[in-house]
């Protein structure tokens, strides 16, 4: 299995919000910083040239910007003559074009290439370069019942799989570990549904890039066993990433939740992550493990009832008293 993971978006949708609530996410390799800087406005813009300390431009040439309401789009298609036109002077004018133009060249740095988790949890106050060292969170359990249409199409679903595929060993292709992430995925969207009346809508290959990973809840990476540290790795720093994004939406909706969580998934082991701004959690020092044997084919076999058991187990809900969290996370794995 390679290190590059498959990607899903799902959204949430109510009588009057729709609302991002959890995605699989790669880093994106071909988007430039134009493409951020194009989706900001105004404000947004001149708090992004503030923060490029090598331009050195002075409050006075900033405020020009806002006073003529350029936006990110439109700083993008600038030329020296048109920052001139808006009485910057010609030295200025000149950084901000060239800027203009390494903007439309410059890659985003793609999160895949964050390798060393010591270096991340080091942000954190962690001296660590493995998982033990990570606080806990509270994991809550929510009760599925057996007879849950979802889950039965679900159990159902994996065993039709099985019975192609096998067991799922150590060394077991990708493309199959997606297919059962993606059933339990689905499945757990739909008992969800269920329980809050809401609507969901799940996208593959979802890139965590600008507004699409706008009102994210949940980040969720797919990682075998060797690469668990850099899944860890990369994964915080999508949360990061997102928290940023998501922090100038709810500025402008006038929400108030201040947390990401984070899950990482080999198909057989599943791993929760919490988010808050400095600060990072676990849900459990050991994962939790779903058995994918053929075996369990059999549905006398102790096996079956292991899968069962495994897949209930994994049905995790995170619940908060923020209504944000609250009924769209629930059963979520």
């Amino acid at each position: 299995m390679s290190d590059t993971s498959t990607s899903t978006s799902t959204s949430a949708t109510t009588s009057t919000t729709t609302t991002t609530t959890a995605t699989t996410a790669t880093g994106n390799e071909t988007a430039t910083l134009a493409d951020e800087i194009k989706k900001y406005d105004a404000g947004e813009l001149i708090e992004f040239l503030r923060k490029q300390e090598d331009l050195k431009l002075k409050e006075s040439y900033l405020e020009i910007l806002s006073n003529e309401e350029i936006t990110g789009r439109a700083f993008l298609n600038m030329t020296k003559q048109d920052f001139r036109d808006i009485n910057i002077k010609a030295g200025p004018a000149l950084l901000l074009a060239d800027f203009a133009k390494e903007c439309k060249e410059k890659r985003l740095k793609a999160f895949s290439s964050y390798h060393s988790l010591k270096k991340v949890l080091a942000k954190y106050g962690i001296d660590s370069n493995g998982t033990d060292s990570i606080p806990l969170f509270e994991l809550q359990t929510h009760e599925i019942l057996d007879r849950d249409k979802h889950f039965g199409h679900c159990m159902e679903d994996i065993l039709f799989r099985m019975k192609h595929y096998g067991s799922l060993v150590l060394d077991s292709l990708e493309s199959i570990r997606n297919e059962y992430v993606s059933t339990i995925l689905h499945t757990a969207l739909h008992i969800t549904e269920d329980a809050t009346n809401k609507e969901f809508s799940m996208r593959p290959e979802f890139e965590i890039v600008g507004d699409k990973s706008e009102n994210l809840i949940c980040v969720t990476e797919d990682k075998v066993q060797r690469s668990i540290l850099e899944g860890f790795a990369q994964n915080i720093k999508q949360l990061e990433s997102s928290y940023e994004t998501n922090k100038r939406k709810r500025k402008r909706d006038g929400d108030d939740f201040d947390y990401l969580y984070g899950i990482l998934s080999s198909a057989r082991d599943w791993h929760f992550l919490l988010y808050t701004p400095g600060k990072i959690s676990q849900g459990s020092k050991l994962p939790l493990s779903i058995e994918f044997s053929e075996d369990a084919l059999d549905k006398n076999s102790v096996e079956y009832l292991t899968l069962l058991r495994g897949l209930k187990s994994g049905n995790i809900a995170r619940k908060r008293k923020n209504n944000h969290v609250d009924n769209s996370i629930e059963n979520y794995v």
